[in-house]
């Protein structure tokens, strides 16, 4: 019979496949290697294969690609439920292959080499800034231990920790001295490494089409705008802006019964670290928004009279969002709407 859909169970070293034909019949049944995988479906037609969206999914997906197979990548939570028995790896192969099929299935799109690298660089910066910063509530925690405290700003405890450490009247033994001196040294190493990541994305949003376009946005920098590329590419995946808010998390959360419609806070679902840089970058526009008289700030001036600052910012993040996704899209730069024109 001929093999309609394929699903494999994504493994270190080992792969599970199953293969179907029609009427959900299992054809094929079989444990592989990552060579002995690809070799097997070099020789298979054409088909389409389904894996979930873990690690390694995007390099197997890129090869099968190059293979000539459509390759669709699934969350796992969205698979899960098609899983009828017990679990195991090949009933897990199974389940991709049957949740492969369903046509409302929301599917994972495949990141290029670019997409990947500026993910990697984004995650790299970021585990830096977070040791960065539990470097530095280190020291403060060794400093207040003996009497010394500093304002809240990183800037206060750089400009004077060297004071502190070469004053003989304060509290602090030989061994703490040399030690806040080899920490001191650790902040300027993650300093300089952080910086040149950040310089490194930097290069990137300014030669980048795509990063060129959002950067136009209020509020979209160099690091809101790699980091929406590296997520989604030209965002052809999302059918409209609201899809793509939807995503972000920066919508209500809805669980509407028996005809009532129930809308609570924010649903905060999808790309976590995307979403806290899009509400940085609201919050950058909020400040800035008494210099903006355009449509875009009238907007925003009439609704922080009737709300919340808080549900302000995630709506106008909300806002960028659905905006950074046609600028993508429709491959159209920003275009600052006018007073005139909003009214």
């Amino acid at each position: 019979m001929r093999i309609v859909a394929v699903g494999i169970d994504l493994g270190k070293t080992v792969f599970h496949l199953v293969a179907m034909g029609e009427r959900n019949r299992v054809l094929v049944r079989r444990k592989f290697s990552r060579q002995q995988l690809l070799a097997y479906t070099a020789n298979l037609e054409p088909t389409l294969i389904g894996t979930e969206a873990c690690a390694g999914a995007h390099f197997l997906a890129t090869a099968l690609c190059a293979q000539g197979h459509d390759v669709r990548l699934m969350a796992a939570q969205f698979v899960k439920p098609y899983r009828k028995s017990n679990k195991s790896d090949f009933l897990d192969a199974e389940t991709i292959a049957d949740a492969v099929q369903k046509e409302n299935m929301r599917f994972v799109p495949v990141k290029t080499d670019e997409q990947l690298d500026l993910q990697a660089m984004h995650r790299v910066r970021t585990r830096l800034v977070q040791r960065r910063t539990a470097l530095i509530n280190e020291i403060r925690g060794f400093l207040l231990e003996r009497g010394i405290i500093f304002p809240a700003k990183p800037i206060h405890l750089r400009k004077q920790l060297p004071g502190v450490l070469e004053d003989a009247t304060q509290n602090l033994t030989p061994r703490l001295r040399w030690l806040l001196s080899e920490l001191a040294e650790e902040w300027k190493e993650l300093e300089a490494r952080i910086i040149a990541i950040s310089d490194a994305i930097e290069r990137i949003s300014t030669s980048d089409p795509l990063c060129q376009r959002l950067r136009k946005i209020p509020g979209f920098g160099p690091l809101v705008s790699t980091a929406t590329v590296a997520a989604i590419g030209n965002g052809s995946s999302f059918r409209r802006g609201r899809d793509f808010a939807a995503w972000l998390g920066v919508v209500p959360r809805q669980y509407s019964t028996g005809g009532k419609t129930a809308l609570y806070g924010m649903s905060k679902r999808g790309n976590r670290y995307l979403r806290q840089l899009l509400i940085h970058g609201a919050r950058a526009v909020l400040i800035r928004v008494k210099y903006d008289t355009a449509g875009l700030g009238q907007w925003i001036h009439k609704l922080a009279e009737r709300a919340p600052r808080n549900k302000v910012i995630v709506a106008i993040a909300n806002k960028l969002a659905r905006i950074a996704w046609a600028v993508l899209a429709k491959g159209e730069p920003y275009r600052h709407q006018p007073l005139a024109a909003a009214v």
